[in-house]
């Protein structure tokens, strides 16, 4: 379930990024929509109410346009921050069956360092497809970001399948962690989906990405951070948001539900049609039946689909749904992924066949966390990184 790391450094509320008080109306209370929010039946008389605002492709794309700007003028990114140099960092390339791993970083603002893994197809010239795997709210020291098992599995796979894979830490987690970063405070919201954002310019700025396939996937927190991506990006041609998307529950966690992106004076929406702002383009929900997601079929799926169905790309929209199952991103959520990305992005599903025809993920090595990391005594943290422990940050925004 719903995890919140706890780590004992500074909090992301003290940083000096308050967007002017106007921003956000004045000097009204930010309105935050947060975890159960509203019980079901309320959620149900919501959408019903969202949905008798528009009638047609062109009254929902203006809905769409107030939802993406709500959000990105509650997170304090409207206007978007000016982007610096991305000076990626790669390193220790380390090759397996089909497919490679190098430790990865870079600049989403001055010293600030996203940090991750990137997975390669060993086959093929490309340009190929990019996907970014962003993790979720797990925190066990044995069970832990994008360290997991179930990560490094479906990023081997999709680079395996021919894709450019990049899974990145979350604010506090991995590589933040070691720097003194912590995952809580109002505005790890704010960063979060910067990093999501310049996560997608350090994969299209690479001449082995194709950046009009883009796609990205995440589960629990990172299924927060799939949609939210989606819905201000429109270099995001395919979205899996994984066990999130729900009517009633609205993320517990201040990286999901931290700032007024739901609801302000000039608009207000539900995770549900954050989700929906993906229409036209390629979406699978997957769910289950023992977390907020348990509605899926017969209330989120729907409602989207009806948008979907307003461009005539019903077809385009898919569910999966495990009733007996409850929130992770396991082996039968994975196997409907795999499958809808090799549809929609041109992947090969051959490639992670065995003799039976079945997909098989045992061909992929599970690395220890130490081999993960990107900064460590053979590689430092570059000189300008900051600290998570600084009282001032060397930037504004």
């Amino acid at each position: 379930m719903w995890k919140c790391l706890a780590v004992p450094v500074v909090a992301l509320a003290a940083l000096p990024w308050s967007a002017p008080a106007a921003q956000n109306g004045a000097d009204e209370k930010p309105q935050l929509c947060v975890g159960n929010y509203q019980t079901e039946e309320q959620a149900k008389e919501q959408l019903a109410r969202f949905a008798r605002t528009y009638s047609n492709a062109a009254e929902w794309q203006q809905r769409a346009q107030r939802i993406r700007e709500g959000i990105l003028r509650g997170a304090e990114l409207l206007p978007l921050p000016k982007r610096c140099p991305l000076n990626p960092i790669v390193h220790s390339k380390r090759e397996y069956q089909g497919y490679s791993v190098e430790n990865v970083a870079f600049e989403s603002l001055p010293g600030v360092f996203v940090t991750g893994n990137l997975y390669r197809p060993t086959k093929g010239t490309g340009p190929f497809p990019g996907i970014l795997c962003p993790h979720g709210h797990w925190s066990d020291p044995a069970d832990y970001g994008r360290f997991r098992p179930d990560m490094q599995k479906r990023c081997a796979m999709f680079a395996r399948m021919g894709a450019v894979v990049f899974a990145y830490d979350m604010v506090g987690y991995g590589d933040w962690a070691n720097a003194g970063w912590e995952h809580k405070g109002q505005k790890v919201f704010k960063l979060q989906l910067w990093d999501s954002i310049r996560a997608v310019d350090y994969l299209t700025s690479r001449s082995d990405v194709d950046p009009k396939r883009i796609a990205v996937t995440g589960a629990s927190g990172g299924g927060t951070q799939s949609f939210m991506l989606t819905a201000v990006d429109d270099r995001v041609a395919v979205s899996i948001p994984v066990v999130m998307v729900s009517a009633h529950f609205f993320g517990g966690c201040v990286c999901e539900s931290g700032m007024p992106v739901h609801k302000s004076k000039t608009h207000e929406t539900s995770n549900v049609e954050i989700a929906a702002v993906a229409a036209p383009r390629p979406m699978l929900l997957v769910s289950d039946g023992k977390d907020w997601t348990k509605n899926t079929p017969e209330v989120e799926y729907p409602y989207i689909r009806n948008i979907y169905q307003m461009f005539g790309a019903a077809d385009k929209v898919e569910y999966a749904h495990f009733p007996d199952e409850g929130h992770d991103y396991g082996r039968s959520k994975r196997l409907p992924a795999y499958r809808f990305l090799a549809k929609h992005l041109g992947l090969s599903l051959t490639e992670v066949q065995d003799a039976n025809g079945n997909i098989s993920e045992d061909f992929v090595v599970i690395e220890p966390k130490d081999k993960l990391y990107v900064f460590n005594a053979e590689h430092p943290r570059p000189a300008n990184a900051v600290d998570g422990k600084a009282e001032e940050l060397p930037w504004t925004w």
